[in-house]
C-alpha cells in the first residue's frame, strides 16, 4: 500500500520516489530532533544511543529496504578492528582499506549510467565517519602535546561502545547525507553538553528553523528550474544545434541549479543538528552563542564569491574539512603539498564513484585552482591590477569574473553528472573544449604577463622567495 502511494506522490511532484523518500526521510529528523528535547534529553546515554541507533535503521529500511545490512556490518567490523588492534598504524591502515574497497566495490556491482539514490550514497558517509573513527583513536593513545588543536578536539581515549558506535553512525541528523561530525562530539551531545543553557536543552529552534526555511527555499528553487536544465539536455540533437553561446550560458546556468539538488539537502539537515543542539560551537568573536558546526554551506559566500576557491570553500564543508584533516595534512611526510593536493583529489574522486567523470572532475578542479591562485598573486603584485580591482570599474570586473567563475565552475560538473566517458566527450566536444582551452592559454600567458605587469623589484623578490 505505502508504495504505490509513495509513487503516486513522487509522480505527482514530478520527482522519483527514491528523492521522495530521502526527502521525507531528512525532514523527519526533525520529529526526531523535537522528541529527543522533548522526553530523551535527560536519559542515560544507553537509551540515546539505542533511539539513535533505532531512528536511523527505520530510515535506512524506509529508504533501502534489507540492503541496509551494509551498514550494520561495516560499523559491526570496525568495532571488531579498533578492539582487536588496538591504537596502532595496523588499525587505521585496516579500516582505511576495508571501508573504501567495500564502498567501491558498492559502487561496481550498483553502477549505473544515471544517478540513483541506493545504499551507497549514505554509505560513502559513513565510510569517512568509520574511518576518522580509527585515526581519532590512534590519536587518543599520544601525548596532547603531540597533536593539533583539531586532533586534540576530536582525539578518543577510548574504545566506544558497539551500541554507541551504532548510534553516531545511525543518527538521524547525519545518516543519509551528512553532514561529518566527531565521535567526540556526538558523545558531548550525549551528555548534554551541547546546550547554550548547561544542563537544559539548547535554544535553538529559531537558528534551525532559519536553516529549515533557507533549505526549503534552496529546495523549491531547484525543483522549480531542473526541468528546464536537466543532464539528459545536454545529450539531446536539439542542444548540440544550438549556437556556441547558448551552449555555454546553459552550461553557466545549469550548474547553478544542479547544486541546489545538494545545497537543499545539507542546509535541512544541518537544521536538524542545530535543532538537537550537535551543531552548538560555542560563542562566537562577539560573545554570541553559535550554531554552525554541522554547517556543510555558506550559502551567502556561495552565491556571492566570484572565486573558484570561495565556492569550494563554501560548498560541503565537513567533508573538506575531513579530507584536510585526515588525508591532506597527513600526507606532510611527503615534502610536496602539490603531491598531497594531487593525492587527496584522487581519494574524492574515488570516493565519489568509479566513472571516469569523476577523474576529470577532480582533475580539472587541480588545475583551475591552481591557475586561480597564481593569478591572485599576479593582482596582489601588480599595481596596475590592483588600483583596477579596487576602483570605481570593479562593479563591471566582478560581473564579469561572477560569468567567468560559474561557466567554468560547470564545465567540470558536466563530467562529474554525466559520470561516462561517452557522454561528456559529447558534450566538451560540443563546445570545442572551450574550458580546456582557456586554463591552457591563461596558463602559458602567466609568464608573459606577469613580466609585463609586474615591476621588476618584485619580480626579483619572487625568484629569491
Amino acid at each position: 500500500m505505502a508504495a504505490p502511494l509513495m509513487e503516486k506522490i513522487s509522480e505527482s511532484l514530478g520527482s522519483t520516489e527514491p528523492a521522495l523518500r530521502l526527502i521525507l526521510s531528512v525532514l523527519s529528523g526533525y520529529p526526531c530532533a523535537l522528541l529527543y528535547r522533548r522526553f530523551l534529553f535527560y536519559q542515560s546515554p544507553f537509551v540515546l544511543h539505542l533511539f539513535h541507533t533505532v531512528s536511523g535503521l527505520g530510515f535506512a529500511a524506509f529508504n533501502f529496504g534489507p540492503q541496509l545490512y551494509h551498514s550494520a556490518v561495516c560499523i559491526l567490523v570496525q568495532f571488531l578492528m579498533l578492539r582487536l588492534m588496538g591504537r596502532t598504524i595496523t588499525a587505521i591502515l585496516s579500516s582505511f582499506v576495508f571501508q573504501m574497497v567495500y564502498l567501491l566495490a558498492g559502487y561496481y556491482y550498483t553502477a549505473t549510467e544515471e544517478y540513483d539514490i541506493k545504499w551507497t550514497m549514505p554509505h560513502c558517509v559513513l565510510a569517512l565517519k568509520l574511518i576518522g573513527l580509527s585515526f581519532d583513536y590512534y590519536d587518543g593513545g599520544k601525548e596532547p602535546s603531540e597533536l593539533n588543536p583539531e586532533q586534540q578536539k576530536s582525539s578518543l581515549s577510548s574504545v566506544p561502545s558497539l551500541l554507541e558506535m551504532y548510534g553516531f553512525a545511525y543518527f538521524y541528523g547525519g545518516f543519509l547525507v551528512g553532514p561529518q561530525f566527531t565521535l567526540r562530539s556526538y558523545q558531548r551531545l550525549v551528555a548534554g553538553e551541547l546546550t547554550d543553557c548547561p544542563g537544559q536543552p539548547p535554544n535553538s529552534i529559531l537558528p534551525a528553523m532559519k536553516r529549515f526555511s533557507l533549505g526549503l527555499l534552496c529546495l523549491g528553487i531547484y525543483m522549480i528550474f531542473s526541468p528546464y536544465y536537466s543532464d539528459s539536455y545536454f545529450l539531446e540533437d536539439e542542444y548540440e544545434a544550438q549556437p556556441f553561446w547558448y551552449r555555454c550560458v546553459f552550461i553557466l546556468l545549469w550548474a547553478k541549479v544542479i547544486l541546489y539538488k545538494y545545497v537543499s539537502c545539507w542546509v535541512i539537515a544541518e537544521g536538524v543538528c542545530v535543532l538537537s543542539g550537535l551543531g552548538y560551537n560555542g560563542l562566537g568573536s562577539n560573545g554570541e552563542h553559535t550554531w554552525d558546526a554541522c554547517a556543510n554551506m555558506k550559502v551567502w559566500q556561495f552565491e556571492t564569491t566570484p572565486l573558484f576557491t570561495g565556492t569550494i570553500a563554501s560548498f560541503n564543508i565537513n567533508t573538506n574539512a575531513w579530507v584536510a584533516r585526515h588525508i591532506f595534512k597527513r600526507l606532510k611526510f611527503l615534502g610536496n603539498k602539490v603531491m598531497s593536493q594531487m593525492a587527496t583529489l584522487l581519494f574524492l574522486a574515488l570516493w565519489h564513484g568509479l566513472h571516469s567523470g569523476y577523474i576529470l572532475c577532480f582533475s580539472m578542479e587541480f588545475i583551475i585552482v591552481n591557475v586561480e591562485r597564481k593569478y591572485q598573486a599576479l593582482v596582489k603584485d601588480s599595481p596596475l591590477l590592483t588600483k583596477l580591482a579596487q576602483g570605481p570599474f570593479y562593479p563591471l570586473f566582478y560581473v564579469a569574473q561572477q560569468f567567468i567563475h560559474w561557466l567554468f565552475m560547470g564545465y567540470p560538473l558536466v563530467a562529474f553528472c554525466l559520470f561516462t566517458y561517452d557522454k561528456w566527450l559529447k558534450v566538451y566536444s560540443s563546445v570545442y573544449f572551450c574550458g580546456h582551452v582557456f586554463f591552457f592559454l591563461i596558463y602559458m600567458a602567466l609568464p608573459y604577463l606577469r613580466k609585463l605587469l609586474v615591476p621588476r623589484k618584485e619580480q626579483t623578490e619572487k625568484k629569491e622567495d
